[in-house]
């Protein structure tokens, strides 16, 4: 989940197009700005072979700030995009998605498949050179099923009945029944240092800001608003990365950061559609020093309603506002066309998104009929539909995310043509989740999710996670999903969980408790003086091997841009 800044909700589609060609010829005109950091000799000699070197500083940019870097609470992706250099687990995917050992040198797994007996590697350490052993897993684990933690992760671990460790390099679990996410999901959970945490609440305790790990980075310095310094840890417990400091500014503005992109100030950012279609091909100097990267992630772009609120408590409601929107219009509008129109909550392509499910086509007839059997009419002739006396109006947020606020523009004139009055409101990133989403103080969001690769999503679906801080923010009640996503995580036979989650996206699908609009590409442009990285892209994506991503000596920045950059 990510963000950016607003569209005015008044805005006319002429408008937008004005503003659209202002944008694009302001980024064309800063294109023509010299480079502040990078010589000229330097971006002459960006395409020749240099072998692998320690040292440099890669800068990114983020454009939401992390609320905390103990994700297992914080449950954002600006969360994890940095924890996840400071924090190990005990098994990672390799660049093909299998799993094997990070802070695990192997594990074995029961013949009735309910224990799993993981072996440490040895003399591993925490950056503040405190050893790191199987007390720290097992505190971990008690930790994200602590009712006080709130974590929306706890359901994946709540499951184990039994934890033993019975000596600093073992650790073992035991399920209740064999449980079939049971080791994707030890891959996710980032593991915390008991002598640091025990005893502090998580949700106030000052490591969110200044946290001890064990992974290849370590946090310097935190600047609010500006930006997050990592450097090289040198107690890593998987060896040392080749980069020696990662820099994640903070600049909420997409277009902002392409300038800075352009100047030579940062040297990756995810892109939007247009610049990643149009402005850097049209451009020779940008394509000579930027390497562009498109993938298919795992992940989806979606409108969800409130589902405690009226009317969405409706089916045919929902169903009518789901005919009501022309997805296509917005893959091809936002995202031009890089987007694929999708019916269930999983990869397109993969075997647990059903090829039989077809996605709500657009039919504002449809639409209205549904409506009209729902109880609305339009009693004064206005446009906009009434129940029981009431206009059918209510406002969308979103956070401050260009793609998802056009999306919301081009929703907002759709649902006007059947008789519903829409509002926008777009919000930084940080109010955006305390005060609303983990308030359910809305009545409808465009949001997006990233996905794990384990088909299970019981944490965001299932009637029992939401509480304040739980996936289940729309409100979400469904016992026959309920019993799905309950048999999908115990059923070990791949081909039986494949017909019981295709299933479940059909019911899914059918009861419309949010609407798919997209699920898009990942649009990245790095900067082509890192090197290191695998193209074309593994399944695991390119960013599998950044440890191994590394900078030449001869084209890192001056120190003089170093210190430009540090003061800003």
């Amino acid at each position: 989940m990510k963000n950016l800044a607003f569209l005015n909700n008044k805005i006319l589609k002429g408008n937008a197009k004005a503003a659209n060609v202002f944008l694009l010829l302001t980024l064309l005109t800063a294109c023509d700005h010299p480079a502040q950091n990078l010589s000229q000799e330097v971006l002459s000699n960006l395409d020749k072979s240099y072998p692998s070197q320690a040292g440099g500083t890669l800068i990114d940019a983020m454009i939401g700030e992390p609320s905390g870097l103990i994700s297992m609470i914080a449950g954002e992706s600006a969360s994890s995009a940095i924890s996840s250099n400071i924090f190990n687990r005990l098994l990672k995917y390799d660049k093909n998605l299998d799993l094997e050992g990070e802070l695990a040198e192997s594990w074995q797994i029961s013949a009735d498949q309910k224990t799993i007996t993981f072996k440490l590697k040895p003399n591993l350490k925490w950056s503040d050179d405190m050893p790191l052993t199987s007390a720290d897993i097992l505190w971990t684990w008690h930790a994200v099923i602590d009712e006080k933690t709130r974590s929306p992760y706890a359901s994946d671990y709540q499951l184990v009945k039994k934890t033993e460790a019975p000596d600093p390099l073992t650790f073992s679990v035991t399920y209740e029944q064999a449980y079939a996410p049971a080791l994707d999901s030890w891959a996710g959970l980032q593991i915390l240092p008991k002598h640091l945490l025990e005893g502090q609440d998580l949700h106030t305790t000052a490591f969110a800001r200044n946290p001890v790990g064990s992974n290849y980075y370590k946090l310097d310095s935190w600047t609010h608003g500006e930006n997050l310094k990592l450097s090289r840890n040198p107690t890593s417990v998987l060896g040392q990365a080749k980069i020696d400091n990662l820099v994640t500014r903070i600049i909420p503005d997409s277009s902002a950061q392409f300038l800075e992109l352009m100047a030579d100030n940062i040297d990756s950012m995810a892109l939007d559609p247009i610049k990643y279609a149009r402005i850097i091909p049209a451009r020779p100097e940008l394509k000579q020093k930027l390497a562009l990267y498109k993938e298919l992630g795992n992940s989806y772009t979606y409108m969800g309603f409130n589902l405690k609120h009226k009317p969405f408590d409706d089916a045919r409601v929902r169903r009518a506002i789901n005919y009501a929107i022309d997805k296509q219009e917005i893959i091809d509008g936002v995202y031009l066309g890089l987007g694929i129109n999708i019916a269930s909550p999983y990869k397109p392509g993969t075997r647990w998104s059903n090829p039989d499910l077809k996605p709500y086509p657009y039919d504002p007839a449809r639409a209205k009929a549904l409506l009209q059997e729902a109880g609305f009419i339009d009693s004064d002739g206005d446009g906009v539909l009434e129940r029981d006396g009431k206009p059918f109006s209510f406002e969308i947020i979103t956070n401050q995310n260009k793609e998802r606020e056009k999306s919301a523009v081009l929703i907002q004139r759709r649902l006007k043509e059947v008789g519903i009055d829409v509002k926008i409101r777009a919000i930084e990133w940080a109010s955006f989740i305390s005060r609303f989403i983990k308030t359910g103080d809305f009545d409808v969001v465009v949001l997006g999710w990233s996905l794990g690769l384990d088909p299970d999503q019981y944490n965001i679906w299932h009637s029992s996670q939401q509480a304040p801080g739980q996936f289940n923010f729309i409100g979400y009640n469904n016992p026959t999903i309920d019993k799905l996503l309950e048999q999908g995580r115990l059923e070990l036979n791949p081909d039986k969980r494949m017909k019981i989650y295709h299933e479940f996206a059909r019911v899914l699908l059918d009861d419309s408790p949010i609407v798919y609009l997209s699920a898009g590409y990942g649009l990245t442009a790095i900067h082509k003086r890192v090197k290191g990285i695998d193209n074309p892209a593994p399944p695991a994506g390119i960013g599998w091997n950044s440890y191994d991503w590394y900078i030449p000596e001869p084209l890192r920045r001056s120190e003089a841009g170093r210190n430009e950059i540090a003061e800003n």
